[in-house]
């Protein structure tokens, strides 16, 4: 692992570094916010997943979220999208590829042998930063972004037990029903649909649930509700009795201002499950 940069942040350091990825089969590159409490021992951790187009730099440096993480002495992670590199797939198309890896581990050529972006972040990533840094990994909540979402979604209640709390801003509700996941989901997973539902968080909620809180926010002016499907996720929460809220934001839209907004009322959910008990 080297260390890209480090600059002090809201008394804490907020870290950039790569490392050699064998779930990725290259280099990764990860942002880390340790807030100052982590001179003295292990701290919790909140994960950000990332949306289309976006690496590790965008919501570590829009998104607003040191400060609220600084207040409540938590530890703040910003993995990458997708593998990246000349000898990475890719495609012409902005939600294919390079910066849309959808957390998934692909099973179709050309991705296979790079987009294992589920493994990257359910495995590799986690097992790095608790070896390195101090990170409690027994105290781990997870939110992201649209693609990061459904990410964040998808891990949570794919991994039981992982994860105390999760949340996301406009998340990819329902992929295996939108444009932002079948044409994605058939290029990387392959054709059948049997093999999609697994990451289709709408599915998941209906099916299992996530033991703990969800907090999910949209705006009602988001320019990709169509593609974003929330009341598929609203649905399936009610009727399996959801612990959480799933919440319409009005006259917000897809951007970093809606994120940094409502950024605070995220870390703070967190923060309550992450120190309970």
């Amino acid at each position: 692992m080297q260390t890209v940069s480090e600059n002090t942040c809201f008394g804490g350091i907020q870290g950039v570094y790569t490392h050699a990825s064998k779930a990725c089969g290259g280099d990764m590159t990860f942002g880390l916010f340790l807030p100052q409490e982590a001179k003295d021992g292990p701290v919790p951790v909140l994960w950000y997943l990332s949306g289309l187009t976006c690496t590790h730099e965008n919501a570590m440096t829009k998104a607003g979220a040191q400060g609220w993480a600084a207040e409540q002495g938590i530890a703040l992670v910003f993995p990458d999208t997708s593998p990246r590199g000349t000898g990475v797939a890719n495609d012409e198309a902005y939600d294919l590829g390079q910066g849309a890896g959808f957390y998934v581990n692909a099973t179709q050529d050309p991705w296979a042998s790079h987009f294992r972006m589920w493994d990257y972040v359910a495995e590799e990533l986690p097992a790095l930063l608790t070896e390195n840094f101090a990170i409690d990994g027994e105290r781990q909540s997870i939110t992201g972004h649209s693609m990061g979402g459904h990410g964040a979604l998808t891990l949570a209640m794919g991994l039981a037990g992982r994860f105390r709390s999760v949340s996301a801003f406009a998340p990819i509700c329902n992929p295996t029903a939108s444009d932002w996941g079948r044409k994605q989901f058939t290029a990387y997973l392959g054709a059948d649909e049997s093999t999609w539902a697994a990451h289709d968080a709408s599915i998941l909620m209906r099916e299992t649930g996530f033991d703990g809180p969800v907090l999910v926010d949209t705006g009602t002016n988001d320019q990709f509700l169509d593609l974003l499907r929330p009341e598929t996720l609203a649905e399936a929460a009610l009727a399996r009795r959801q612990e959480g809220a799933i919440r319409m934001q009005k006259g917000y839209d897809h951007s970093y201002f809606f994120m940094s907004t409502f950024m605070e009322d995220h870390v703070s959910f967190h923060a309550e499950a992450l120190y309970a008990g």
